[in-house]
């Protein structure tokens, strides 16, 4: 059996340059993983080794703008990263399972909805359903966190209220050294740019199996529990939820075990079944 090394790789698509790295054995099912917007494909270190030690060949992918991808591309919309993740499954030999985090998660939902025969399955960790409702105060505090990369790391931080990684201080720092360098926090902001077709339009599309992954102490949402149910609801029958207890906005960095054991259940149970 051949094992991938994990190395960093490029792929080179129209307006732009992806980087990936991939690993575990390469006759596994392919896993494929999306980080939040401001994040690195660093954020699945912990996740990672353990969906490989389960037999998953598993691509982590700097999302365009992100880490070492380049910077500067045309769009940051979420089918236009949908479309770099279907380029980057038919280049590694899908189908594939999409995980997506955060704002990544629009992306894997349209992803899965324009191309089921590559997309085996998805997997969406803290999405956003209902649009955040801010005042006057709280949209400028956003606008100066989105254009510096020191604040943007003490944000970051506020994203583990309960159970932190022991290198989360090494992983905000790289994090802040790549948002530092010109056109990364542009890209940051580009994410979160309205576009004419939200991802939840999407949602009644996707007709593969998906697994919807919250942690109760998430605090980006009043009620995590309630905007992960009307996930669920919106992608019915297809969708499952996870709740993973205690964990904050990134379950697969502050509580990877449980986070790979739901993701293999989930695997096992549907994907594989």
């Amino acid at each position: 059996m051949n094992v991938s090394k994990g190395d960093t790789e490029f792929l080179d698509l129209p307006g732009g340059r992806l980087a990936y790295s991939v690993d575990g054995p390469q006759d596994g099912l392919l896993v494929v993983c999306a980080h939040g917007m401001g994040d690195t494909r660093a954020a699945y270190r912990h996740l990672t080794p353990r969906l490989t030690e389960a037999g998953y060949r598993v691509a982590v992918v700097d999302v365009r703008g992100h880490g070492e991808s380049s910077a500067d591309w045309p769009s940051y919309a979420p089918e236009h990263v949908a479309g770099d993740l279907l380029a980057l499954v038919r280049h590694l030999g899908g189908p594939a399972v999409l995980v997506g985090s955060s704002s990544s998660t629009a992306a894997v939902t349209w992803a899965a909805a324009d191309s089921p025969g590559d997309v085996a399955g998805a997997v969406l960790i803290s999405p956003f359903v209902r649009d955040a409702q801010l005042n006057f105060f709280m949209r400028a505090a956003q606008g100066l966190v989105l254009r510096s990369p020191r604040l943007w790391g003490v944000y970051y931080r506020t994203l583990f209220p309960n159970t932190k990684p022991a290198d989360l201080g090494d992983h905000v720092r790289r994090l802040r050294a790549v948002l530092a360098e010109p056109g990364r926090m542009a890209a940051t902001r580009g994410v979160i740019e309205p576009t004419e077709v939200r991802w939840t339009e999407r949602a009644g599309d996707v007709h593969r199996p998906v697994l919807i992954m919250m942690g109760t102490r998430d605090p980006d949402f009043p009620d995590p529990e309630e905007e992960a149910r009307m996930a669920v609801d919106l992608m019915a029958p297809a969708a499952r939820l996870a709740m993973i207890e205690g964990s904050g906005h990134y379950p697969y960095q502050d509580m990877p075990g449980a986070t790979a054991e739901a993701i293999r259940q989930f695997l096992l149970e549907t994907v594989s079944a």
